[in-house]
């Protein structure tokens, strides 16, 4: 079942991570309380809402606990962001991602229950987008505005079966550059090299080419 995600907060950062997920082809619910912000996101997000988060009604209202990953992305307004993370987790929300202003906001959201917490002036929206997609996905480098290099944890779908069998250059057009079983690094693996479960591979390639890539063999159902 595909996961459905809600972006609160439509800034430069909250509206970065929407778009990137729905690039990615996630559910997105785009909330905000600026009318102008929500309208630009109406054709990106697949809802948009007008929304004060800080009130408990209104949450319910917009369905807010079908949602499993929210990320409150709001501004400058620290206190509506603590408010609306306490809200989130009263309500029973599985997964909250939090953007914080400083280190004193940072211990606030922890404390109320924050999952994930954010700083974006040192954590690139695009970069989040995929770690939050899955826990296999572990980092995301722009090598430029259309390649990328990933670390990916392997999971159910790679257990077991050896490179030549995911056969991932020929089907995604991807490079697996690099293996880590354990402490233990190999470089340029060859194709007969069996992956198991939490082995991590690093992984090159064009962003559509991996996004692919991540789709079919990163990805593990819940």
């Amino acid at each position: 079942m595909k996961r459905e995600f809600a972006v609160i907060g439509l800034g430069r950062f909250g509206g970065s991570i929407c778009q990137e997920l729905s690039k990615e082809g996630m559910d997105v619910l785009a909330i905000d309380i600026d009318e102008d912000k929500v309208n630009e996101f109406k054709n990106v997000a697949s809802h948009a809402v007008i929304a004060d988060t800080t009130d408990e009604k209104v949450l319910k209202e917009i369905g807010i606990r079908n949602i499993d990953h929210v990320i409150v992305a709001i501004g400058d307004n620290i206190q509506a962001s603590i408010l609306t993370t306490l809200m989130l987790k009263e309500l029973g929300i599985k997964k909250i991602t939090v953007k914080a202003q400083n280190d004193y906001h940072e211990k606030v959201l922890r404390k109320i229950g924050a999952d994930q917490v954010v700083h974006p002036e040192r954590d690139m929206g695009k970069r989040i987008a995929h770690s939050i997609i899955s826990n296999n996905i572990l980092d995301h480098l722009e090598l430029s505005d259309d390649h990328s290099i990933v670390e990916v944890k392997a999971g159910k779908k790679m257990s077991g079966r050896s490179l030549i069998d995911l056969d991932i250059r020929a089907q995604y057009g991807c490079n697996v550059v690099a293996i880590k079983k354990d402490k233990e690094i190999n470089v340029s693996p060859m194709a007969t090299v069996v992956i198991e479960e939490e082995d991590v591979l690093i992984v090159i390639g064009s962003d559509i080419d991996i996004s692919r890539f991540e789709k079919n063999l990163v990805v593990d159902e819940d």
